[in-house]
């Protein structure tokens, strides 16, 4: 059922994190002088975080939809080059050491007005109109629910789902076709931004194709109450009458929370989806596979159980495991597909149910060198490896390498030291050898540790809600000397990609 693929690497970067002057990250210019520097360091992969339009707590893992593109990360200078806006739009500058959020959207929201008002007034290059309006039938599918969505919710103040009109909420036939009157150029400005992301993005995927350089999507498990996801299809999920969850998602207490973590994401409907063959889920894998090269399913576990935590508990001690879809989803999805190029991640408290649910479909489980330090028995130590495993010496969820061997104990630092056999003077290069040179087919690092970057650097802490995500990287750290470095162990350790 797995689509294999050959022994290689590659580095994690979310796109808001790429360096330029608009506030955030994006997919123009900077993002290919990225491209090219995975490109002179010899990797195949380039990792990203979901791309989805970021909800509570700017969390890529909390999105108005499954299907959407995020219209931060619309590049200005293309949107110029495509004469759809002004050169002068090029003149804004924001804050260029973190990500700006609350007034990036506004600014890219804004930009998008003025495209769909050139290109209403049928400006731009020749033939985009057309390429516009044959998008907008080929992706009616979820575009016009998602555009209403997003027309709906700014209509009301921002308002979430739950605290709509019931007659919007239930998607009475009659409040909807008002309100796509009322709202008919504001619904056609959400599917441009559509289109837009899916253009601009292509053009990256294209060009890091041309690079040799792969990208590794993400899959958050569960979607957000208030998405579009759930307006549309609520019978999908675990919902009372209302319209809101019987019981919501989260994990037990782990490694990162020792109440456990209150995701708060409404539930799926298990029993509903086998009844409809699985269509929101072989509609959403397709869609990320245009996306993308390879996807890492985050939260694994939640297809063999998931934690349920009752509607209205606070904290996550009081939930329980409920099974999930199991293998069936997986069958449904390679009938549908073909072989799953996937990556599943497999963190956390892991059951036998997992583990058999994980190696009977064939895809590699995900195993994180900070987690090792537990004793020789560790599944993270190099030495416990299968070869059908990805390995990262850290992912956004934890703290960088650095920052990560600072906190260490001195016991924690001897041990690591025995394994080395010396003391670590670099960590994160000492992972990031760790990594490439062990039997795992797939070796990640995220760009913190390569820059051998601290604490600051850090992406997210589980369980904080705000004040993650955004980490920028400095465009002069992209330099020959890490490059140099980096395809050194690429090459030693045989992960340049033959094919």
């Amino acid at each position: 059922m797995f689509a294999a693929f050959p022994r290689s690497s590659g580095v994690l970067l979310h796109p808001t994190s790429l360096p330029g002057q608009f506030g955030i990250g994006d997919l123009g210019p900077n993002a290919q002088r990225w491209i090219q520097f995975l490109a002179a360091a010899r990797q195949s992969w380039w990792q990203i975080l979901p791309l989805g339009p970021t909800g509570a707590g700017n969390s890529p893992y909390q999105s108005f939809s499954a299907f959407a593109g995020n219209i931060a990360l619309l590049s200005p200078e293309w949107l110029v080059r495509d004469g759809l806006l002004p050169a002068s739009v090029l003149g804004a500058s924001y804050p260029t050491e973190k990500v700006d959020f609350e007034a990036v959207l506004p600014f890219k929201t804004g930009l998008l007005r003025q495209a769909w008002a050139s290109l209403r007034g049928s400006k731009g290059r020749p033939g985009i109109r057309a390429e516009f309006d044959a998008y907008c039938k080929q992706e009616a599918n979820w575009l016009d629910d998602y555009a209403t969505f997003m027309a709906v919710r700014a209509s009301l103040g921002d308002r979430p789902l739950t605290e709509w009109p019931a007659d919007l909420h239930n998607r009475v036939p009659v409040a909807i076709a008002a309100v796509q009157k009322e709202l008919a150029d504001e619904i056609a400005m959400h599917r441009l931004g559509q289109f837009l992301f899916d253009r601009q993005w292509a053009e990256l995927k294209r060009f890091a194709h041309d690079h040799h350089v792969g990208i590794i999507g993400d899959a958050p498990i569960f979607v957000a109450g208030d998405s579009a996801d759930v307006w549309t299809n609520p019978d999908q999920f675990l919902l009372d009458s209302a319209g809101l969850p019987t019981a919501v998602a989260g994990v037990p207490p782990d490694y990162f929370s020792p109440t456990g973590q209150h995701w708060g994401n409404p539930l799926y409907d298990w029993k509903r989806m086998a009844e409809t063959g699985y269509e929101w889920w072989t509609a959403r894998v397709k869609r990320m596979l245009t996306q993308t090269d390879l996807v890492r399913f985050d939260h694994f576990r939640g297809f063999a159980a998931a934690w349920h935590i009752p509607a209205g508990e606070k904290v996550a001690t009081n939930g329980k495991w409920v099974t999930g879809s199991g293998r069936a989803l997986f069958d449904k999805l390679f009938e549908a597909i073909g072989p799953l190029p996937l990556i599943a991640e497999d963190l956390g408290l892991i059951t036998e149910d997992v583990h058999a649910l994980r190696e009977g479909i064939g895809l590699p489980g995900m195993r994180v060198l900070q987690f090792a330090l537990a004793g020789p028995e560790s599944p993270h130590w190099p030495h416990n490896f299968e070869p059908n495993t990805a390995v990262y010496t850290g992912t956004h969820d934890n703290d960088t390498t650095n920052g990560w061997y600072a906190k260490l104990n001195d016991h924690d630092r001897w041990t690591l030291g025995e394994y080395l056999g010396r003391a670590a003077h670099s960590p994160a290069w000492e992972l990031i050898r760790f990594a490439w040179q062990s039997v795992a087919v797939l070796a990640i690092a995220p760009l913190q540790d390569l820059l051998e970057l601290g604490t600051e650097a850090r992406m997210n802490v589980p369980g904080v809600a705000e004040g993650n995500w955004g980490w920028r990287v400095r465009p002069e750290n992209f330099t020959h000397s890490v490059a140099e470095r980096l395809a050194g162990l690429t090459q030693m350790f045989n992960r340049v990609r033959k094919d």
